[in-house]
């Protein structure tokens, strides 16, 4: 069994490495989150602006992407490297199914001139946030929960759409021990599974069932482009000419 997220199991799949197994769960997952070989996508990993009210007021935050980029947040804004951490490489190369070609194209340039901050990776973005060293950042959604919990003053901004990537679960070809990993699926992906699993900040993709986060069941899911190796070379080649002057 392999558990993780779009882009690696799409080209593991392009080799045959995975066999076809319809678990009786699939009928608790929306048609469109069922990929026909894979299965259900039990997950989305959605990454949007988090922002901490201590340093940001609520009605000061952000209310959109193109709002983000907005003079007065200049100085304020944590993200990953796009030249250096894939997920963000693939966040910014997918703008443009969220706002269009000629709109992404501008816009990462504006963001670019905010200057924000780059980090290694999504998680410490958020811990800046968290400590409010940085007020405002570009991290996963569920840190707004997860650190929430914890005592932080955070929120995320509300939008219509959010990118993100989608995970799988997917039983190999040449498993050993093929009914076993049929059973596990069926475990994985039942309802108890994902209610903890939801229960945890993660947004699943069972029907019904939602983290606690005010507004998970409002926000439209768009799954980022899956890119390949060369291509990914050629996107950090072109944002170190962007993110990096």
């Amino acid at each position: 069994l392999i558990i993780t997220n779009d882009n690696p199991l799409r080209l593991m799949q392009k080799q045959n490495f995975f066999q076809k197994y319809e678990s009786p769960t699939w009928s608790d997952f929306p048609k469109e989150a069922i990929d026909p070989v894979l299965g259900p996508r039990y997950r989305n990993v959605i990454i949007g602006i988090v922002y901490n009210k201590s340093g940001i007021k609520p009605a000061d935050a952000p209310k959109s992407l193109a709002d983000l980029v907005n003079p007065k947040y200049k100085g304020k804004l944590v993200m990953p490297d796009p030249t250096q951490h894939t997920t963000t490489t693939q966040w910014v190369t997918s703008l443009h199914k969220v706002m269009g070609k000629e709109k992404a194209d501008k816009y990462i340039r504006d963001l670019a001139a905010m200057k924000p901050i780059m980090v290694e990776s999504l998680l410490p973005a958020a811990e800046r946030v968290t400590t409010g060293e940085t007020p405002i950042a570009i991290t996963y959604v569920k840190y707004a929960f997860i650190f929430g919990k914890k005592g932080a003053p955070l929120d995320y901004v509300r939008v219509p759409k959010m990118l993100g990537d989608g995970h799988y679960i997917g039983l190999a070809a040449k498993a050993p021990h093929p009914n076993g990993g049929k059973a596990f699926i069926d475990y994985f992906l039942d309802n108890e599974s994902m209610k903890i699993m939801a229960s945890r900040g993660e947004f699943v993709n069972r029907k019904g069932v939602y983290p606690p986060l005010p507004g998970a069941d409002k926000i439209g899911f768009i799954e980022m482009e899956d890119l390949s190796s060369k291509e990914f070379a050629e996107k950090k080649k072109e944002y170190q000419q962007i993110f990096l002057r």
